[in-house]
């Protein structure tokens, strides 16, 4: 279905006029990036690249492509993430496969991964290796993430979601990572026994009240069990916090991110449970992100 590469178009639609209609189709209907969105759907479904939209302009589109173009268009107008769409996205420079039960890793985490890095680097350094534990690893970004910048370390990624399991997997297959990588579908620690130098989460911390009033975008296509923390979005810094002492090692941290306006009650959870804040990240907005502690 790619484009006849070099061929003129004979009454039918250029590259060019593919790129040119997708885009003017998303301005129309409100969409806030018509010009990045409609550039990742034509050249997704396409099969070209942003130098064949550059040196062939003028080169004919296939039918097929064009109709194929413009139903990805509906889904993107009627709401739905242009990634969702793709069926995967970008994360810390890996390309990682998204499915229903997934949430969409978004720029934010990579705070967290920037966060818990030159600790997964130095404990790898000192001892050989670094064991690191992701819970509600989803599509094994934060996992995935760590492993590919420090060849000596492991993870196992923990999800209550067989379908992000196995979307974590086939993920770690893709990038080469599986024989570094474990995933384990449980809640939380139910079935964890072994103990790590690191533990992050990205979990879910939107009160429950405030599940209406998100994005349409987040709403209808993240999943809600990702998205729910419960009456106050703090039910799973609880759990971690009350529970991660048994699976720590002596020196080890714990990294998660947080809602914005979370950083006392977070902190208090986990000073309550005996640990200490290590540092404090900060989104490129200015809102706080990125909490890391380390048991006193």
């Amino acid at each position: 279905m790619r484009p006849d590469r070099g061929v003129p178009a004979a009454g039918g639609k250029t590259l060019a006029k593919l790129h040119r209609e997708a885009r003017l189709s998303l301005e129309a209907a409100g969409v806030g990036t018509p010009e990045l969105d409609a550039r990742l759907l034509v050249q997704h479904v396409s099969g070209t690249s942003a130098t064949d939209r550059a040196a062939r302009p003028e080169m004919a589109v296939d039918g097929r492509v064009a109709a194929a173009v413009e139903a990805a268009l509906r889904r993107r107008i009627g709401g739905e993430p242009v990634h969702r769409i793709l069926g995967f996205r970008e994360f810390y420079g890996l390309r990682l496969k998204l499915s229903p039960e997934t949430l969409e890793p978004r720029p934010d985490t990579e705070i967290l991964v920037d966060a818990l890095l030159p600790f997964v680097r130095r404990v790898a350094a000192f001892e050989g290796s670094c064991s690191i534990l992701d819970l509600g690893t989803g599509s094994g970004a934060i996992a995935l993430a760590l492993l590919a910048q420090v060849p000596d370390s492991i993870a196992t990624g923990v999800d209550v979601s067989q379908e992000s399991v196995a979307t974590a997997r086939d993920n770690a297959r893709a990038l080469g990572l599986a024989a570094r990588f474990t995933a384990v579908q449980c809640d939380w620690f139910e079935k964890i026994s072994c103990r790590y130098h690191a533990i992050a989460s990205n979990p879910p911390y939107i009160p429950s009240d405030e599940l209406s009033t998100l994005p349409r975008e987040v709403r209808y296509f993240d999943p809600a069990r990702a998205l729910d923390g419960g009456a106050d979005g703090l039910e799973a810094y609880r759990t971690i916090a009350g529970r991660a002492h048994a699976h720590l090692e002596p020196g080890g941290v714990i990294a998660v991110e947080i809602g914005a306006s979370q950083k006392p009650e977070v902190e208090g959870l986990f000073i309550a449970a005996g640990y200490g804040l290590q540092d404090a990240r900060r989104d490129l907005a200015g809102r706080d992100r990125v909490l890391v502690f380390r048991r006193r």
